[in-house]
C-alpha cells in the first residue's frame, strides 16, 4: 500500500513516517519544508498555497497514493486565529476532495479534542461538538464537508481525534519542554498554573501507533478518539517529570490563571479505540 503522510515533519508526523516504515508499506511524505534527507521519498508541497491552482492533480503529485494521513495544519497552538477558518479549512477540504474524487479510499484525518469545547468530563465519541475556538470550529467544519462529500464519493473517512501529547519534538513552548529546560538552567522555581486541571496525556510515540493501526484498517471508522482515558492533573504530570529527571525544583502554583479556552476537567472515552484494537487482535 501507498500512503501519503502530510506534515511529515511536524512533531507528530515524523513519529508516524517512522512507525509505517517498520512495516512494507511505500510511504510518501510531504510537508511545506525543503529539507536535505528523510526516511522516505519526500516531496514539499505548500497546500494552501496551491490549493486552488488550476490543473493540479494531488493525486498525480504525491505519485497515486493508495491512502492518506492528513496531519498538515498550520498555525498552532494559536488557537483563535482566524486563518484556521480562511486557509487552513478550506486548503484541506480541497486537497483531500481532489484525492477522493481521483479515487483514494482510505482517507485519515487528525481532529482534536478542541471539537468538544467547554464540555468536562469523560468525552464520547457521540457527544455533539461545541467548539468555542476558531481551530475547533475550523475542524470541526472540515469533518462536517467531508461527511457530507461521503455522499457523493465512496471512501471510508477514519476522524481521529488526539487529546494531549507530549514527547521528543514537541513545542519548546509546551510545559514539560519549559519545565526540561528549567531544570537543565539550574533554575530555583518553575512558575506555573494551579495545575489542578485534568487532562488526557499520551507520548508521542504511543499517539503514533495508534494513528497508524486506525489508518491502515477499515472495520472502524468516523470519529475516534485517540487518547489513554485516564485524566492526570498537570501539577501531578509536571511532579512525576521532576521525579523523574532526578533533579529538584520549587513550583511556583498558581503564577498564571487557568485558560478561558479549556474546560478545567476532560479525557477521552477509547471505548471505539478499544473495539479497534480488539479486531486487531482477533
Amino acid at each position: 500500500m501507498k500512503i501519503l503522510v502530510t506534515g511529515a515533519t511536524g512533531f507528530i508526523g515524523r513519529h508516524v513516517v517512522e512507525r509505517l516504515l517498520t512495516g512494507t508499506h511505500d510511504v510518501v511524505a510531504t510537508s511545506l519544508e525543503e529539507v536535505a534527507s528523510f526516511a522516505c521519498r519526500y516531496i514539499p508541497a505548500n497546500l494552501n498555497a496551491d490549493v486552488n491552482k488550476p490543473g493540479v492533480s494531488w493525486f498525480e503529485r504525491f505519485e497515486r497514493p493508495d491512502a492518506v494521513i492528513h496531519l498538515a495544519w498550520e498555525g498552532l497552538p494559536n488557537y483563535n486565529e482566524l486563518f484556521h477558518i480562511e486557509h487552513n479549512l478550506p486548503a484541506s477540504y480541497h486537497f483531500l476532495k481532489n484525492l477522493v474524487e481521483s479515487g483514494v479510499k482510505n482517507i485519515n484525518v487528525i481532529g482534536t479534542c478542541f471539537e468538544y469545547g467547554l464540555q468536562e468530563g469523560c468525552l464520547s465519541e457521540d457527544l455533539p461538538p461545541k467548539p468555542n475556538t476558531t481551530y475547533g470550529v475550523a475542524k470541526n467544519t472540515l469533518r462536517l464537508f467531508l461527511e457530507e462529500l461521503g455522499k457523493q464519493h465512496e471512501f471510508d473517512l477514519k476522524w481521529i481525534r488526539l487529546f494531549y501529547l507530549y514527547g521528543e519534538g514537541q513545542s519548546k513552548n509546551s510545559i514539560l519542554e519549559l519545565l526540561k529546560s528549567a531544570l537543565e538552567r539550574g533554575d530555583k522555581v518553575f512558575n506555573m498554573s494551579g495545575g489542578e486541571q485534568l487532562r488526557d496525556y499520551l507520548p508521542v510515540e504511543t499517539v503514533a501507533d495508534n494513528i497508524v493501526q486506525i489508518s491502515l484498517q477499515n472495520e472502524v471508522r468516523g470519529i475516534i478518539n485517540n487518547g489513554g482515558g485516564r485524566p492526570i492533573s498537570i501539577r501531578r504530570l509536571v511532579e512525576d517529570f521532576v521525579k523523574q529527571s532526578g533533579k529538584t525544583i520549587e513550583l511556583n502554583l498558581g503564577y498564571y490563571p487557568y485558560t478561558t479556552y479549556e474546560p478545567h476537567a476532560f479525557w477521552a472515552d477509547i471505548r471505539r479505540l478499544g473495539r479497534l484494537y480488539r479486531h486487531l487482535l482477533y
